[in-house]
């Protein structure tokens, strides 16, 4: 039987899911262990900044004001470095994925980066429901 992570992985290594850094980055952070109330607080006060700076239902980016300030709303050094060891265990496993390995190592040079689209992954997933980035 096929894991469902390795087809997931298969499909962001054939470029079918878009941008892979988005996608790894919050499939990585699956492991990030968050606190359920202090994520929901910190997504609500992003959506207020999503909804103040126009168009809520526009496509979000990586710089964009309200994923930063949830990015920092949850930051921890102890849930970046579980970021920072999940893409490490990502890496590993995606090590005959040529496109998704190059992208798992550039997420594991800029873990500061991983975290942001992290937060990214935690907003759209809020905005459309439970899909992750991508998907």
């Amino acid at each position: 039987m096929v894991d469902p992570l390795d087809e997931l992985l298969a499909r962001v290594d054939a470029g079918e899911l878009g941008d892979p850094l988005p996608v790894l980055a919050y499939l990585a952070g699956q492991a990030v262990a968050l606190e359920e109330e202090e994520l929901n607080a910190a997504r609500r006060r992003a959506l207020l900044l999503v909804a103040a700076g126009g168009d809520p239902h526009r496509e979000l980016d990586v710089d964009d004001r309200a994923v930063k300030a949830l990015a920092v709303d949850l930051y921890s050094d102890a849930l970046r470095a579980a970021l920072a060891r999940s893409i490490d265990a990502l890496v590993l496993r995606v090590r005959d994925l040529p496109s998704a390995r190059g992208a798992a190592l550039f997420l594991a040079s800029d873990i500061d980066l991983a975290w942001r689209l992290f937060a990214l992954g935690l907003l759209a997933e809020e905005l459309g429901g439970d899909e992750p980035p991508g998907a």
